[in-house]
């Protein structure tokens, strides 16, 4: 851990929303939110009425009636995110994307050449702002945790540079939620104990911690309140997982609902796993009923897979155990694959058909090479004409709009 502050990190503001502000003038200036039955993301004049991701929609509309929901556009996400994490590369190669839309940078071996962090930040500010027409928030200090709480503090779309002779005397005054790894849940728990500032927890017994929110998570929320982080920048680490999700409103949870969603989903993932040459083992779901509870299941295969309709079916398959074990719940308002163990995709081998009970599972098998070489060909095809060009019959059949395009990376680093 460096004695100065070289640690950058860059947030984009409100993204989605913004996004689509620039890609439409007229919704500038007015209280937009990405979604639909669920909140994907809200622009800054949503959020000044309470309108916050993850809220459903119905109690979006209470809290500000003149509210636009937009469905979203992510290839645009996509590639505006794409385009401000290269911004950061200009300047130097230490950088560490951890979503979409935000970054680390570590600038200490290249101030000689574009002046002091706090030039740089500027600098990478402004950039994005003319070439992109987009806001960017930057956190500079001496720690990855502390950067990131800065660039929180500096949102929106401003830049703080933390002292490191004065860092502990900025952290303990803020609110504990800004750290990282304090959920809704986390924070509830805390706030019973009267620890409202970071402060406060720093100072509370790291026994204390540790019995209210369990071993692991107390010995790092204490350390990371002193600022005690040896975290390095890391350019390159192997993706854990890779998943989408999409918010549905409320939906009836029959086969007509999450068989074209769970097919549109697994078209996202299996697209991404391809081009990267990647392959997973597990396959995971999530279901989220009405009342905003989740549910889980998850398979692992002999055999790791990428194809569509392959993670589709099984996708399916999890899908209906979920249900089959709720089967008072009628209602589904979100759906999301992962798939996880993710390894280069190996060269397929031709399996003899002995009719296994798993044998559509296979990749080798003679319906999963099948499989395999259509998704190539939709790949190729999108490649050269874009990604609307060609699609998959269950979704298409249903229009563009039957299935929200509300998803987001899940994977530990971007694929």
């Amino acid at each position: 851990m460096g004695r100065t502050a070289t640690i950058l990190h860059a947030d984009l503001d409100a993204f989605y929303a913004s996004v689509e502000q620039l890609l439409n003038p007229s919704l500038r200036g007015k209280p937009i939110a990405v979604g639909g039955g669920v909140v994907l993301a809200a622009s800054y004049e949503a959020k000044a009425y309470g309108v916050r991701g993850g809220m459903p929609g119905r109690r979006a509309r209470e809290l500000c009636p003149q509210l636009i929901f937009v469905g979203g556009n992510f290839q645009e996400y996509q590639r505006l995110g794409d385009a401000a994490i290269a911004i950061l590369g200009d300047y130097t190669p230490l950088v560490e994307r951890i979503s979409i839309d935000e970054a680390f940078a570590d600038v200490a071996g290249c101030t000689h050449l574009f002046g002091s962090p706090a030039d740089i930040a500027a600098t990478i500010r402004h950039r994005v702002r003319t070439e992109l027409g987009l806001r960017i928030s930057v956190g500079v200090a001496r720690t990855k945790h502390l950067a990131k709480i800065a660039s929180q503090v500096a949102k929106p779309d401003g830049m703080v540079l933390v002292d490191p002779k004065t860092e502990l005397e900025f952290l303990h005054d803020l609110p504990v939620e800004l750290m990282w790894g304090v959920g809704p849940v986390t924070k509830a728990k805390l706030t019973e104990r009267g620890i409202l500032t970071i402060g406060q927890l720093a100072n509370t017994p790291g026994h204390s911690i540790e019995r209210l929110l369990g071993t692991a998570v107390g010995e790092k929320l204490s350390a990371l309140a002193w600022n005690r982080d040896p975290r390095e920048i890391r350019t390159q680490h192997r993706a854990r997982s890779a998943g989408a999700q999409s918010a549905l409103g409320r939906k009836p949870a029959v086969e007509s609902v999450f068989k074209p969603a769970l097919l549109h989903l697994a078209d996202r993932v299996a697209s991404r796993l391809r081009a990267k040459s990647l392959a997973g083992n597990t396959v995971t779901v999530r279901v989220r009923f009405a009342d905003m509870r989740a549910v889980t299941r998850s398979t692992t295969l002999d055999a790791p897979i990428s194809a569509t309709m392959m993670l589709a079916e099984i996708a399916e398959e999890l899908v209906r155990v979920a249900l089959a074990d709720h089967p008072q719940e009628q209602t589904i308002t979100l759906l999301a694959i992962s798939v996880s163990q993710l390894r280069k995709q190996p060269d397929i081998q031709l399996d003899l058909p002995l009719g296994l009970p798993d044998e559509k599972r296979r990749p080798g098998a003679k319906k999963g090479i099948a499989r395999w070489t259509a998704d190539r060909a939709i790949d190729t095809i999108r490649d050269r004409f874009g990604r609307d060009a060609v699609g998959y019959a269950a979704t298409a059949l249903d229009g563009p709009r039957a299935v929200p395009d509300g998803f987001r990376e899940l994977a530990e680093k971007e694929l």
